[in-house]
């Protein structure tokens, strides 16, 4: 079996690359997604077919993926596809399904209250197998495989400071600006700052700040950096203060860091809807991330965030991919069926 693991990048990619280990491959695999310094430092060493991107609700780009689908099937032998959206699932799935390979669209689990328009779109198509990560969601289309935030547990943690106070700052790989959280954060830690003086230590700061106008505040930024970087900054930083984006999220926890989150909004033209308030919502529900608005944020807060750390099971439980002619009936735990 030659699996084909799609998704866009960003939380999407983030979120496929960790349920691909939970995922049981008999055979080649074979990644497709966009180039940028996430993907190609998360997919290293993996093979992989880079195509350009598939831009928001972007029809044009969806039937560009149509062509490379059928190379990549014809070519490769793909059996078996894999998605986690977003819209490059809608290039790849049903033409593949069409063509009688084995689709799974995983919706992804920054959608706590119902699909994306991908996967409303996905759960019609013959052939294609929809899952949600919540098990309030499943029923009717919808399977469901688990989540992959159940592998991750909160610890309370009692650890002195070193000599100075390392801080991260991200707002991921999203094309659109977050501006409002950069900006508010600059008075709390600015060397001579808020947190600086609660806790009498220098506070060292890395703004990873995506593609935000910020030349005019006083602070030095990196727009983007390569996942491995920014996985050992987040691995030595103290405390976290992230956008409430799945990726952000998953490489956080991978850092045994429990981040201080904050919202994009649709309204301030921050991202596409307002999907982040629900997945911050549902992951201060699990005690893995401490959700805050913009402007309220203290240094209370901060050194909360810090007192928490996450942990990781060692042997996650398999998502496993149902495949059968009847939609599977759901339940709380995974569902757990002959795959083939």
């Amino acid at each position: 079996m030659t699996t084909l693991f799609v998704a866009t990048t960003g939380g999407h990619l983030a979120q496929l690359k960790n349920l691909s280990e939970r995922i049981p491959c008999d055979g080649p695999a074979l990644w497709v997604t966009s180039r940028n310094e996430q993907s190609t430092s998360l997919l290293a060493g993996r093979d992989v077919e880079y195509v350009r991107p598939v831009g928001c609700r972007s029809i044009r780009g969806v039937l560009r993926c149509a062509p490379i689908a059928h190379r990549l099937w014809r070519e490769r032998g793909i059996t078996r596809a894999v998605s986690t959206g977003s819209g490059i699932a809608l290039g790849f799935l049903p033409y593949l399904a069409a063509r009688g390979v084995e689709c799974h669209y995983i919706e992804s689990a920054a959608r706590v209250n119902g699909p994306s328009l991908t996967g409303r779109v996905l759960r019609w198509v013959p052939g294609v197998r929809v899952y949600t990560q919540y098990p309030h969601l499943a029923g009717g289309r919808w399977g469901y495989g688990g989540s992959q935030f159940d592998i991750y547990r909160p610890v309370r943690i009692d650890r002195p400071f070193g000599d100075l106070v390392r801080v991260v700052v991200t707002v991921g790989a999203s094309v659109y600006p977050f501006r409002r959280l950069i900006e508010s954060l600059v008075p709390l830690l600015a060397p001579d700052g808020e947190l600086h003086r609660a806790t009498g230590l220098p506070v060292e700061v890395l703004w990873q700040t995506g593609p935000a106008p910020v030349d005019d505040l006083p602070i030095q930024t990196k727009p983007f950096l390569p996942i491995t970087h920014l996985a050992e900054a987040l691995a030595e930083a103290d405390l976290v203060v992230s956008h409430a984006g799945t990726g952000s999220a998953l490489l956080s926890f991978g850092a045994g860091k429990a981040p201080l989150v904050v919202t994009r909004e649709r309204r301030f033209g921050e991202a596409v809807d307002d999907h982040q308030r629900q997945l911050a919502t549902e992951l201060h529900r699990r005690g893995l991330v401490h959700h805050r608005e913009i402007g309220a944020i203290t240094v209370d807060d901060l050194l909360a965030a810090r007192s928490t750390a996450v942990r990781t099971c060692q042997e996650p439980q398999p998502f496993q991919l149902s495949w059968h002619a009847e939609t599977t009936m759901l339940s709380t735990s995974p569902v757990i069926v002959d795959a083939r």
